[in-house]
């Protein structure tokens, strides 16, 4: 799998502690890597990360990114070979009530990654993740390309694309020429999959009410978005890192990762599939609509992945079904107690892995 190019190999992944991170971490031990990780705290309860026991099986630092002088010990210290960025304020809600935090921790933990990195010119290859929010959406119909502009009407969206400018100056004042640390972006959107506790998602909402029993309430049933489960942007860095490492041209170059646009389904459509994964005989039991607020439908926020197929031989593996599947049966394992969920999320990987080498997935190749 990816050329077995992290067998054995030391893996920084910032914000392991998250939803994404903790996915990721799995993937990288099952891959071989030595992982350390670094996160200010455990974001949400119930939390992935305890869950798996992830702690007891890589190396765990806690810190913040914001704190340069720690960023610089690190980097020094563990000498990564692969480092993935993924540390950051998340939450788009939060960062109307914080939008100081959210600024400090996605422009200058980001900063001050690039700058341990630049300072300790130990070899390596660091992927940088940020948002699919980064782009200025003027709400046109198709996919937003890594060559449109950056912006952001909000602040989560601001902080992603000034991520993104922070990173473009210090690539073009310090990566040049024979400097060994090759620097990428990946950008995604919102994804789901089972160890999701954010608050403000739908498919989080939705497990936590039917656990304590309670059906959900729908605001806006008919809106449409691009499900896509979380192994699918991973596999996205994950192979984006490798060929990084083995193509010069790469260096400094942002792809897009997200779902085919068949992926794209109605809210009240992803409720009914996941309320049968659940158990609900009568889907009607699972929610209720309490109002039917028209959904925006040129505000839904498409990305043209045609790069990352072209550089990366990456395209999307799961189908809706798929997704919908790895994610019932993971919080429906949990809630029900009946299986070790460390072993499960690595039996998930591997499904996904096999269905990769099945379709003949260029970047699943061993």
């Amino acid at each position: 799998m990816f050329s077995g190019i992290y067998k054995d190999k030391r893996v920084l992944v910032t914000g392991h502690t998250g939803f994404k991170g903790s996915w990721l971490t799995a993937w990288l031990l099952k891959l071989g890597a030595n992982v350390i990780g670094l996160s200010k705290d455990i974001p949400t309860q119930p939390s992935m990360f305890e869950e798996l026991d992830l702690e007891k099986k890589i190396k765990h630092i806690h810190s913040d990114i914001r704190d340069l002088d720690v960023m610089c010990r690190v980097i020094n210290e563990e000498k990564p070979d692969f480092v993935f960025h993924l540390a950051a304020q998340a939450i788009v809600s939060t960062s109307y009530d914080d939008p100081v935090g959210t600024m400090s921790t996605n422009v200058i933990g980001t900063m001050n990654l690039l700058e341990a990195l630049r300072v300790s010119e130990h070899p390596c290859v660091a992927v940088f993740i940020t948002s699919d929010k980064c782009y200025d959406n003027v709400e046109w119909v198709w996919g937003y390309r890594e060559t449109d502009s950056l912006g952001g009407k909000d602040v989560y969206s601001g902080s992603k694309a000034g991520a993104e400018l922070v990173i473009k100056s210090y690539l073009h004042s310090f990566y040049q020429d024979d400097h060994p640390v090759r620097l990428v972006i990946g950008r995604a959107g919102n994804v789901i999959g089972g160890g999701d506790w954010a608050k403000d998602r739908i498919v989080v909402d939705c497990i936590q009410a039917w656990h304590e029993g309670r059906s959900v309430e729908i605001r806006s049933p008919q809106s449409t978005r691009p499900w896509q489960h979380v192994l699918e942007p991973l596999s996205g860095y994950l192979a984006l890192a490798n060929v990084a490492a083995r193509q010069q041209n790469l260096h400094g170059e942002a792809f897009n990762f997200g779902p085919r646009a068949e992926q794209n389904r109605t809210v009240i459509e992803l409720l009914t599939d996941l309320g049968r994964c659940w158990g609900f005989e009568n889907t009607d039991q699972a929610y209720q609509v309490t109002a039917n607020i028209p959904f925006h439908e040129a505000g839904l926020l498409k990305l043209n992945c045609d790069k990352a197929l072209f550089h990366l031989k990456w395209e999307p593996n799961l189908e809706y079904v798929e997704t919908i599947r790895l994610v019932g049966n993971w919080y429906t394992s949990y809630y029900s107690k009946s299986k070790d969920m460390f072993k499960l999320t690595l039996e998930q990987i591997g499904a996904y892995e096999d269905m990769a080498k099945d379709r003949n997935r260029v970047w699943s190749c061993d």
